[in-house]
Order: structure tokens, then sequence, then C-alpha cells
């Protein structure tokens, strides 16, 4: 098997940091991001059907973001630069409903994460520029949007500090709080 997993991150059922094998010399490096054989090795049974890329600037916050009836399974990296990633726990019958994990992931560390159905997700740029791929399990329905305020002071991401002011689009300054979320589902 290329890659190393760390499994149920921060006690979090589900969440995955994969790191694939990196293989370099003075040419530079090449690495196998993703294999389903080495995936089903790893315990996972995934079909991904659709793989997104964006760019951004430092200080961009997109999130936290969520599909309401086509949850997705997404398998996230960095290929240049770096950002902070967040994965918040809506799972409402989990013992860890409403609990985050976050983590660096960078081009230099080739960290993947993994991050099961039913979870919110975001991430804030933190170098200059930053180019951020995932792989998704179901397609994006635009109708299907669900968010969270990055800020919410139940879930309180810890995101790192940085040197210039946040740039959120205007749906993301608009999202929610997870008190608002939780009495959505329990109606």
């Amino acid at each position: 098997m290329q890659i190393k997993v760390e499994y149920n991150l921060n006690g979090i059922e589900g969440l995955c940091v994969i790191t694939p094998a990196v293989h370099g010399d003075e040419r530079g490096y090449f690495s196998e991001t993703y294999n389903e054989n080495d995936m089903r090795e790893a315990g996972f049974d995934i079909k991904f059907v659709q793989d997104n890329q964006s760019s951004s600037v430092k200080g961009v916050l997109r999130g936290l973001h969520f599909q309401i009836n086509h949850p997705q399974t997404k398998l996230v990296r960095v290929i240049r630069g770096r950002v902070f990633d967040a994965a918040v726990d809506l799972r409402p019958c989990s013992p860890t409903f409403g609990k985050y994990y976050g983590l660096e992931l960078s081009a230099e560390n080739h960290k993947q994460f993994l991050i099961p159905k039913n979870f919110a997700h975001g991430f804030l740029v933190l170098s200059d520029e930053a180019e951020f791929c995932y792989k998704c399990d179901d397609f994006y329905h635009a109708n299907d949007e669900g968010g969270i305020i990055y800020n919410d002071p139940d879930i309180n991401i810890k995101f790192p500090e940085i040197s210039c002011p946040l740039i959120l689009s205007e749906k993301d300054k608009r999202w929610g709080n997870f008190q608002d979320f939780k009495e959505r589902i329990y109606k």
C-alpha cells in the first residue's frame, strides 16, 4: 500500500488524513495522488464522480459548506500553497456532533483530508495563493447548499491568525449559526 492513513481524528469517526508516498530525487518528485486499490486496502470503498479545483488568494475563507439532501464525501488536498482546512461533524446521532477537526494542507506536506458525508467543510488560505483540489462522491446540486458561519461560537474553530483581512463571499457572510442548524434538523 502506498498511503499512510490516520483514522478518527480528534475522536471523530470517519475523518481521516491520508498521506500518499512521495518519491523524489534531483528531478523533483512523483506521487500517486489517488489509487482505488490502496483506498480499498485501507478500508474505503468510495466511488468519486466529480473533481473540483479552486484558486484563492491569502485571506480567502470558503465555508462552512455542506449539501443538505445530497451529502458528499470529499477527498481534499492542496496542490499549490497552504490552507487551514476544517470539517465539522453534522451527524445528529454522532457522539461528536458539532465537533471539528482542522489541519494544514499544503503542496509540501501532500496530505489529503477525507471528509465523510454529513460534515460541514471550509478552509482558510494561509499562503499568498493556493490551489485546492477535491474529489466528491456525489454531484454538486446548486439548490441543495447549506452552510454555517465560519466563526460560530459553539463550534469555535481555531483558524490561524493571518496578516490580512478575511475575504468571504456574500453567501458565506450570511450563513446561520450552529444553533440555527440544530433547530432546523430537530423540527
